[in-house]
């Protein structure tokens, strides 16, 4: 079966990447390329939508997708915890709707991030340093986001990180009570720090990415994923084993 598919943002750093990767892949094809002059109509003859727009613009495609009974793998940022509830309750109202959400593509990252869940059930104080390109315009990342939620999963039962400085803007902002800085540089592609301090010592975690190739394998992860979705599913390590660390986004949670 070959999984047609539309991308939506395809000008974009990483829609052009993922429009490169598909035409050379067998079962999948590229049936549309969308940008912000196109009409969403457009992918309408798609099995899968890949929205890799900005935060601003990607709940609607989503929603246009959903409601024409498309499949869609979201890989823009900005999808937090209240915003992936509303999303529940559209999938909900719409049977056979799949829709798959990936924070960030990079195996690495997603391992990294992993990891940092372990080790923030033995720290309490956590933060979050994470570096893109001057072009990004969102910040926090939507990588460090889920990082910083997944840490408050993870520490649900021990309370949040020692964080009490919210009137000091210079301390970062807090998602799930851990502090994240962003840095927009030139020069830069993307990286993420999370630092653990304890008595006398400091760990951290660090992810690195070096080329926009080490999206490449959680792109066709992601869209193989979503052609046979069914429901929300949120997250690469989703998709490759690493299910300790998922979102409950049920409407109760």
């Amino acid at each position: 079966m070959v999984i047609r598919v539309a991308v939506v943002g395809a000008t974009g750093r990483l829609g052009s990447t993922a429009c490169d990767l598909i035409e050379r892949q067998s079962d999948l094809k590229l049936v549309a390329r969308l940008d912000s002059r196109s009409d969403l109509g457009e992918m309408l003859g798609a099995d899968v939508v890949l929205d890799v727009t900005a935060p601003g613009v990607s709940a609607t495609v989503v929603d246009h997708a959903v409601r024409n009974g498309l499949k869609v793998l979201v890989g823009t940022s900005g999808w937090n915890e209240d915003r992936l509830r509303t999303l529940r309750t559209l999938i909900d109202a719409h049977a056979d709707a799949g829709v798959v959400v990936v924070p960030n593509f990079s195996i690495g990252s997603v391992v990294a991030t992993h990891l940092s869940t372990i080790a923030a059930r033995y720290f309490e104080s956590i933060e979050i340093v994470e570096t893109h390109h001057a072009a990004k315009v969102d910040s926090p990342s939507g990588t460090a986001v889920r990082t910083a939620e997944l840490i408050g999963h993870a520490r649900a039962e021990l309370g949040p990180v020692v964080a009490p400085h919210t009137d000091q803007r210079a301390r970062g902002q807090q998602v799930a009570s851990v502090p994240i800085h962003s840095l927009r540089l030139q020069g830069a592609q993307a990286r993420q720090d999370v630092h653990f301090g304890g008595t006398g010592e400091v760990l951290t975690i660090s992810h690195e990415t070096l080329s926009a190739s080490s999206y490449e394998a959680g792109i066709l992860i992601g869209l193989r994923a979503a052609a046979e979705a069914t429901g929300l599913i949120v997250g690469l390590d989703a998709l490759i084993g690493l299910t300790s660390g998922s979102i409950d986004v049920d409407d109760d949670a």
